[in-house]
């Protein structure tokens, strides 16, 4: 029905779900026969949450990789807009909405993180590496500077 927000709200979180679900298990398909490392994996749904196989698939904008403007040279260097059709708004979120991106490491010692709270000294070394002035590197990590700009 049009105007029908609930089910509009509906949609876009089995969507979500869904996009979610395929990522975990293009990570599976990944470990099992691609790379594989793991070709007798078989995890419970249970089980996978305490993720116990080998390797991470951290993306950006959590907690490993807090900068979503990382998403850029992913879509650049995968042709993402023309091959796929998905694209990066201006403030680097993804559409249509229900997508993910992330990146894959196989490496055994691999294990998920958390970016503390960053100095300005990090900030201004960051900002030199990416290119950009530290007060841009700013709105970009604002999330997780420790101090004030």
């Amino acid at each position: 029905m049009a105007n029908d927000d609930y089910s509009s709200i509906l949609v876009k979180a089995i969507a979500d779900r869904v996009a979610e679900a395929t990522a975990e298990m293009t990570h599976a398909r990944v470990r099992r026969e691609l790379w594989g490392y793991a070709p007798d994996e078989r995890l419970s749904p249970q089980e996978l949450i305490g993720e116990p196989y080998r390797g991470i698939r951290p993306a950006p904008g959590y907690p490993a990789q807090p900068d979503h403007s990382e998403k850029t040279t992913i879509f650049e260097l995968l042709e993402a807009e023309q091959r796929i059709g998905v694209a990066l708004t201006e403030s680097y979120a993804m559409t249509p909405g229900s997508s993910v991106s992330g990146l894959y490491f196989a490496h055994p010692d691999a294990t998920y993180f958390a970016v503390g709270r960053i100095q300005r000294d990090q900030v201004e070394s960051y900002a030199e590496r990416k290119g950009l002035d530290v007060e841009a590197t700013e709105r970009l990590l604002g999330t997780i500077l420790a101090y004030q700009p």
